[in-house]
């Protein structure tokens, strides 16, 4: 998600529409899950760099088509829940006063060590009941690792790493996984980045 997930607001459960009303005037984010309130607290460089090489890729590549890509502040209502995914594309026509996204076709969240299970579990199921999302798309930040699933295969899980090029066919793009870790440090990057300029020198 794009921020990690602190413990719930310690208020009762609130409507869905006293929820609403209240994201429009706060001034921070919340997710709201099975009527529980979440505040969102920051998120790492690494996880930031991921999320806007995506949001990147997705925009000039989509750029003059009716596609729309969001990143963080864009909420995707999933039935009665509002969720704040990473990165979001979103190719209906939505009103320029809309607060919300209903009809995403791909998804991107960056997981952490907060956010790992509620991404792979909670927010999977939710997602993939979506009848307009084609693809989801989990990145580790603290490794090299891109996770696709999708509608087409039955949402099983494919992998990706480093020499690897991850296609999304929902957006017709192909994206190398190197490119998706750009400027991101951890130990799989900064080994790779040696061994390029060891294979640049020879």
């Amino acid at each position: 998600m794009s921020q990690v997930r602190q413990t719930p607001i310690p208020t009762p459960r609130v409507t869905e529409a006293d929820y609403l009303h209240a994201e429009q005037l706060a001034d921070t984010r919340h997710e709201f899950i099975d009527g529980v309130v979440y505040a969102m607290a920051g998120s790492g460089y690494n996880h930031n760099c991921i999320t806007v090489n995506i949001s990147s890729f997705f925009g000039d590549h989509l750029k003059g088509t009716p596609c729309a890509t969001f990143v963080a502040a864009m909420k995707v209502r999933l039935g009665r829940d509002y969720v704040y995914p990473d990165v979001v594309v979103d190719c209906s026509k939505m009103a320029g006063d809309d607060y919300f996204a209903t009809a995403p076709i791909v998804i991107v969240e960056v997981l952490s060590r907060s956010t790992r299970k509620t991404d792979t579990t909670t927010k999977l199921i939710r997602y993939i009941n979506l009848p307009s999302l084609q693809e989801y798309m989990l990145i580790e930040p603290d490794f090299v690792s891109v996770q696709v699933l999708r509608r087409v295969n039955h949402w099983q899980s494919e992998y990706f790493y480093l020499g690897d090029s991850v296609t999304l066919a929902a957006l017709d793009l192909t994206l190398a996984v190197a490119d998706i870790y750009d400027r991101v440090n951890n130990q799989d990057m900064e080994e790779f980045r040696r061994e390029g300029i060891v294979e640049v020198k020879a």
